[in-house]
Parts: C-alpha cells; structure tokens; sequence
C-alpha cells in the first residue's frame, strides 16, 4: 500500500511540474521583432559593463539606456518577457534570432579587427621602408 501512496504523490509531482501554463497576452506585449532587437541590445548591455567606456569608466549600467532607446519601462518588458517565456516554441524562436545577430556581430568585429590590424601593420612596414639605412661614409685618402 505504501507503495501506490508514493506512486500517487509523485505522479502529481510530476504531473505539477510538466503543466502548460499559457499565460494571457498582455495588452501592450512588445512584437517579436522589437523583443529580438531588445533581448539583444540588453546581452550586448549585459557584457559591456566591465568595459572602461568613453568616460573611462567601469561597471556602468547600461540596460536604462537600453530601455530608453526602445521607449519601454520594466514592467512592459517583464510582462511581455513572461508571456514569451510561457510559449516555449516562440520564445526559442526569438533567442535563435538574438543567437544568430550575436554571431553575425561578432563575425563583423571580427573582420573589422583584422582590417585594422593589416593597416596597422602596413604603415609600420612603409615607415621602416622610408627610413634610409645607415650608410658609413668612406674616409677620406690623405
């Protein structure tokens, strides 16, 4: 008896933690487009924070600016990001969008990096070149 009591309990355990809840769509839910455009200007945010930045200052809050840019307070987000996060399927739409401009983003830096770093190195090689080598002048024959 014992047994079918704590597979009863459990099967409601696991019955409770499986539970499709669909939360309602909030009035003024931010569109997916958006959402993928703020998601990824907030892990851009995210990971800015421990770059010195144009103040030469660290550890600074980006994410006001984040939601400034888009015009949306927390709470609009913070609903909107609930009422995603209970549609799994939508929800992994738009974090592939955000994983896929990440890369994009970061493919981009790269190559601007390296365009940089070529430049640099071909003014180094052209000012080595301008320099005239040093020349011994021959002594003069008494």
């Amino acid at each position: 008896m014992n047994k079918y009591l704590y597979i009863v309990v459990i099967s409601f355990i696991l019955g409770a933690c499986t539970s499709n809840t669909i939360m309602k769509k909030p009035k003024d839910l931010i569109p997916k487009d958006q959402m993928v455009d703020l998601l990824t200007d907030l892990i851009l945010a995210n990971g800015g924070d421990n770059v010195k930045n144009l103040n030469l200052k660290r550890n600074t809050n980006y994410f006001p600016f984040v939601f400034d840019k888009y015009q949306i307070d927390t709470t609009r987000f913070k609903e909107s990001n609930y009422y995603y996060t209970s549609r799994i399927d939508d929800y992994d739409d738009i974090l592939g969008e955000v994983n896929e401009r990440l890369k994009t983003l970061k493919k981009m830096y790269e190559e601007e990096i390296k365009v940089a770093d070529s430049i640099e190195r071909h003014k180094k090689d052209s000012i080595r070149k301008k320099k005239k080598p040093f020349i011994k002048k021959p002594r003069d024959i008494e």
